[in-house]
């Protein structure tokens, strides 16, 4: 056995941990001892997100103690930086299992550390959690959740007081700090209970009625309120605010899919609580057939991501992938604003590096800036920061079905994008169309972009050193040609370079250092290869493009990119 596992299970076997974790150890060492040692060969890594992994006994899992140390680390940090202040933080949870009790568990350590800690009764999403910190004047907040993970994943994410995820100093710094907590005897499990208080539906409340004012057609909803909507919270925390916020949207043709609207940590009818997959939405799909619904809306657990269903133009029900579904949000935010004449000048949206160049295509053509970012809301965030006051902020997203509309909350909302995506949906049926027809004809102003992602997941103690393998052959060696086109630039965001490989030009890539490298071939092809921050994943995003001449020529020039996208993958031996 590894010797690391040996050294962190003898000394759990042996420290002040309660009697049935040492059960548990004692029993993996005869009956599972392969698993035991994955579970202490090294410690679960707090990362510039957080914490995410399996749950369970073990160095590396998420169990009281591995949060407990990790809070004790961030309520070090903030005690810190904000000497002989008040320090507030708010505390959210997801319903997945255990969810509740590591919520409790972060909000005792930080009580017993002197610290004012709001906790929300009961799950929330965690775009609500963004918007309390900043509503509560906090300095910090958690919220307990591994997002779309499968049902035996857990995780910790860490806010900074303008209500976004760490960014630097903060982010390595915590990290440092929970890297000191050597023991689990340096953690405050508990003493300071007085500090904890309770909030109520008045922080629901607020939190509708900012969504609610970030609607740009009040009056089509009044309209179109009978708007067939099927929404599926994927047993989640969405079904706590989602059929709220529709209803003070003015929407009252609301279905749940009752099979999936209670809360359940086991995620009883899907595989992966992901709204991404069609499997999860398969059931959602099934009820908006039959009600003949015009659109089809699911969240994930901790209701920041969304998926949307649709017909197309030949009457199929369809899920719309990611940058689609950016796309479409992007173009509403910056062409109805512009239609109802409250633009403003100096408006600006933001995307990622690896999102569809449409949005950029969009933005451009309607005079709006557009900023690219690192994947990942936090930069989202730190750019609408350092612009505030100076631009005005209308839309943010990316790829992953996240969009961040407003400035009100600083990490993906899929509450918000239920809402405006439906009201999107009711201004489209007053014109007689659907968002399907919308996305056609955007194709035909701003160009055909067709996007593709791969997630190839290494486990076990290996898999991080295979990934690392792969992005080093990568940068060390990269393709010349792809799928038979020349590849004329590399970006390595990572070195911070760029250049271009025929003139051998480089120039500064101007992002902060991550772990992604970009292929741009001759024909305007953007492929690029990113580790996962969070999981044991390397992901490899596919953009490809050509012009659309009409609406009839649509289904042979997107079956000529799924093709070019397939013989690219082909090509990579991916």
């Amino acid at each position: 056995m590894n010797a690391t596992a040996i050294d962190n299970i003898n000394v759990w076997l042996n420290g002040n941990y309660d009697t049935d974790t040492k059960a548990i150890i004692a029993n993996q060492q005869t009956e599972n001892p392969t698993e035991l040692e994955d579970s202490f060969y090294k410690n679960l890594e707090f990362g510039t997100g957080g914490l995410r992994g399996l749950m369970g006994v073990g160095t590396n899992r998420m169990n009281k103690y591995t949060v407990g140390m990790a809070t004790q680390g961030m309520a070090n940090y903030l005690k810190k930086t904000y000497p002989n202040e008040e320090i507030k933080v708010c505390v959210g949870h997801d319903s997945r299992n255990n969810s509740r009790f590591f919520a409790e568990t972060v909000a005792n350590v930080f009580g017993a550390n002197g610290i004012k800690v709001y906790l929300f009764p009961a799950l929330r999403p965690t775009p609500e959690l963004s918007f309390a910190i900043r509503t509560l004047g906090c300095k910090s907040g958690v919220v307990c959740t591994a997002s779309h993970n499968p049902k035996e994943y857990n995780g910790y994410k860490a806010y900074w007081d303008d209500g976004a995820q760490l960014v630097p100093p903060h982010d390595k710094n915590v990290i440092k700090e929970v890297e000191a907590i050597s023991s689990v005897d340096d953690v405050k499990f508990s003493g300071g209970e007085e500090n904890i208080t309770m909030l109520d539906e008045k922080m629901d409340d607020a939190y509708i009625e900012m969504i609610k004012s970030l609607s740009v057609y009040p009056e089509v909803i009044a309209k179109q309120h009978d708007l067939k909507i099927v929404y599926t919270p994927i047993h989640g925390t969405g079904i706590t605010v989602v059929p709220k916020t529709l209803a003070a949207f003015g929407f009252t043709n609301v279905t749940v899919v009752e099979e999936q609207a209670i809360p359940d940590g086991n995620f009883p009818t899907v595989a992966y609580p992901n709204p991404e997959e069609t499997e999860t939405m398969s059931i959602g799909l099934a009820k908006a057939k039959a009600l003949d619904a015009d659109i089809l809306l699911g969240t994930d657990p901790d209701a920041d991501r969304v998926g949307v269903g649709v017909k197309n133009h030949k009457g199929e029900w369809v899920l719309m992938n990611g940058n689609q579904t950016a796309v479409l949000a992007f173009a509403y935010m910056i062409e109805a604003r512009k239609n109802k004449g409250i633009a403003q000048p100096n408006d600006m949206v933001i995307s990622t590096i690896v999102t569809t160049e449409m949005i950029n295509e969009v933005a451009k053509q309607n005079g709006v800036t557009c900023y690219n970012v690192l994947t990942g809301f936090k930069w989202i965030a730190s750019l609408l920061k350092e612009k505030e006051g100076k631009e005005n902020y209308i839309v943010g997203g990316e790829e992953s079905f996240g969009l961040m509309i407003g400035d009100k909350v600083r990490d993906k909302d899929a509450v918000s994008a239920v809402a405006l995506l439906c009201e999107m949906a009711a201004v489209e049926k007053e014109k007689g169309k659907s968002l399907y027809d919308k996305m056609i004809e955007m194709y035909l102003q701003y160009g055909f972009y067709l996007e593709s992602l791969i997630s190839i997941t290494k486990k076990g103690m290996n898999g991080a050193i295979e990934i690392a393998d792969m992005m080093t052959d990568y940068r060390t060696n990269p393709p010349a040609t792809i799928n038979g086109c020349k590849v004329v630039e590399l970006l390595d965001y990572e070195l911070q370079v760029g250049k271009n490989l025929l003139t051998g030009n480089t120039w500064t890539t101007d992002l902060p250092k991550s772990n992604v490298l970009q292929f741009i071939t001759e024909d305007g092809t953007k492929i690029s290869a990113r580790p996962s921050g969070t999981e044991p994943k390397i992901k490899f995003y596919f953009s490809v493009q050509t012009k659309l001449n009409n609406k009839d020529e649509f289904d042979i020039k997107n079956a000529e990119l799924e093709k070019k996208i397939k013989d690219i993958t082909i090509d990579m031996k991916l």
